[in-house]
């Protein structure tokens, strides 16, 4: 039996763009319309995903009951725990997270601790003027790409907010819109942009100062070298200050290089500088999944974005000190919740050898293979798939996810739900 599903939403990005069609056939999914690069190959791999079992202890098959017995002994006898992950969950999962974090006393943290950490530490010292992506689409006529490459890592950004024939101040679309791209090199996003100025290596913050100067009035700085000629800064300046609705994305580029959050508090205010001329905004471009969404539930939950520690029994947070990363690298954890595991990747060399040595407890999507042997290991249905939930756009807009197919495994959030109910007994 042929069924197809329209408006899907898909969780590979932040995108989320939720205008997928889905057909599924004989319980797999025959064909995914509008899904980009990422998403495709995806969703091809939901489709010859083999239907593994539901839980494993120490590499054995046994049922989800004794393994959720075996995690929970694990956590009764932990002193210093550690959740981690979550940007592969859904609300429901991430809140589910937090609670068995602030039963046990845990340290909690997502994967904006190790790739955006500095531009949330940024919003925090000076806050950020910010925008929904439909006002990208209906208002912008100025939008500037900083340190980021969309057009690989959202492929779909520049199809359904910026190359769009219609928008309600911009009627047509990409022929009223000026697209420029600051980067050190030359990208995908570059080749697709009206203007593209190339900056020297660790001299982003630099540049942006000029460009706050020139706002003031100030005049060029004879010994200003950012390998962007005089003119091209006057004008770029001038661009910035006179258009009617400006966005600027930017990315991990400019996070990552040099002065980390520094860069990114300067380019948050010179945002709020061009605000005394004319309207602009700034979106984050944020690495793949629901992070948005594990950044919003940990904050409107414990007051904190990520970094967030309950042994005192209430939510304590310090970058540094909490950050999952820095705490496995002082070997100050001795059990690990691992909400999605596939980002362990992303640790450094110490941190992933400590968390091989320690018992770890792993909830994973069926087509995830595992980086580490876990403990104790779950295989969970995915969100948007298997099951409805709630994953948050880039521009932190909470998007609808629908089930598309029958669930074969349970949950996260049931399992962690199951943990918190038999430590309590």
């Amino acid at each position: 039996m042929r069924q197809t599903f329209s408006d899907v939403a898909c969780t590979v990005c932040g995108c989320v763009c939720d205008d997928l069609r889905l057909t599924v056939e004989g319980g797999n999914i025959a064909r995914a319309e509008g899904a980009c690069k990422l998403a495709e190959p995806w969703f091809a791999a939901l489709t010859r995903s083999p239907q593994g079992p539901a839980a494993r202890v120490m590499g054995k098959v046994v049922s989800v009951e004794a393994a959720i017995d075996r995690a929970a002994d694990l956590l009764r006898m932990t002193r210093a725990p550690l959740v981690w992950g979550l940007t592969r969950s859904s609300t429901a999962g991430q809140r589910a997270a937090i609670a068995l974090a602030e039963h046990i006393g845990a340290t909690i943290d997502t994967t904006a601790s190790v790739s955006e950490s500095a531009s949330i530490m940024a919003i925090q010292q000076v806050g950020a003027s910010t925008c929904s992506l439909g006002e990208v689409r209906h208002r912008a006529d100025l939008v500037l790409i900083w340190g980021a490459d969309p057009a690989e890592s959202h492929p779909r950004l520049f199809e359904r907010f910026i190359d769009l024939p219609a928008g309600l101040r911009v009627p047509h679309g990409r022929a009223e819109r000026h697209v420029l791209v600051i980067d050190q090199k030359e990208t995908a996003t570059s080749r697709l942009a009206d203007t593209f100025l190339r900056v020297k290596p660790d001299a982003d913050f630099e540049l942006i100062c000029v460009l706050r100067n020139l706002l003031r009035g100030d005049e060029l700085p004879t010994s200003c070298d950012v390998g962007i000629s005089p003119a091209e800064l006057s004008s770029l300046a001038t661009s910035l200050r006179s258009c009617r609705y400006g966005v600027v994305f930017h990315g991990l580029g400019l996070a990552h290089d040099g002065g980390g959050h520094n860069q990114v508090e300067a380019l948050l205010r010179l945002v709020k500088e061009l605000n005394a001329h004319t309207r602009f905004a700034a979106l984050r471009l944020g690495a793949a999944g629901n992070l948005a969404g594990a950044e919003a539930v940990l904050t409107w939950t414990t007051g904190f974005p990520f970094a967030v520690n309950m042994a005192r029994g209430y939510p304590r947070y310090n970058p540094g000190e909490y950050t999952a990363n820095e705490r496995l690298e002082r070997g100050e954890v001795d059990v690990c919740v691992l909400v999605g595991s596939e980002s362990c990747h992303a640790l450094s060399a110490r941190a992933r050898q400590t968390l091989e040595s320690i018992p770890t407890i792993a909830l994973d999507y069926p087509q995830v293979r595992p980086s580490l042997d876990a403990t104790v290991q779950f295989t969970t249905g995915i969100y948007g798939i298997h099951a409805p939930g709630t994953a948050y756009r880039m521009d932190e807009v909470p998007i609808p996810l629908r089930q598309i197919l029958p669930a074969v495994y349970p949950l996260d959030h049931e399992i962690l739900a199951a943990l918190s109910r038999k430590l309590l007994q």
